[in-house]
């Protein structure tokens, strides 16, 4: 079973991220997922359990634990759908233009 660890501290990488989840059960995989550019974590990642029974236990545990000062969100993961819109992300284009011809020169 795959698991969702969010809220995570950007100072956790896949190792500490391993660390914390292998009380719990045999991890097959964690991973923390990082900006493509500056390469550093988004604040969440994955660790898949190869046993279910685990990863729920993990899950109940791991909730809303402290983890050097920060609250982590553990659910269990869904799968990404490729139909779901993605969240439309606004850089300041779709604002109603300014006319600027519309009122008189400067007189300076």
């Amino acid at each position: 079973m795959k698991v969702y660890v969010g809220n995570l501290p950007f100072t956790v990488g896949f190792e500490k991220l391993k660390e914390l989840f292998e009380p719990f059960g045999e991890i097959e995989e964690a991973s923390v997922i990082s900006d493509k550019f500056s390469g550093k974590s988004k604040g969440f990642g994955f660790v898949t359990f190869k046993n279910d029974d685990d990863a729920k236990k993990a899950i109940e545990e791991m909730n809303e634990k402290d983890i050097e000062g920060r609250n982590i969100k553990v659910t269990e993961a869904k799968p990404m759908d490729p139909d779901r819109p993605r969240p439309q992300r606004s850089f300041g284009n779709d604002r109603p233009r300014r006319d600027f011809n519309s009122r008189p020169p400067r007189r300076y």
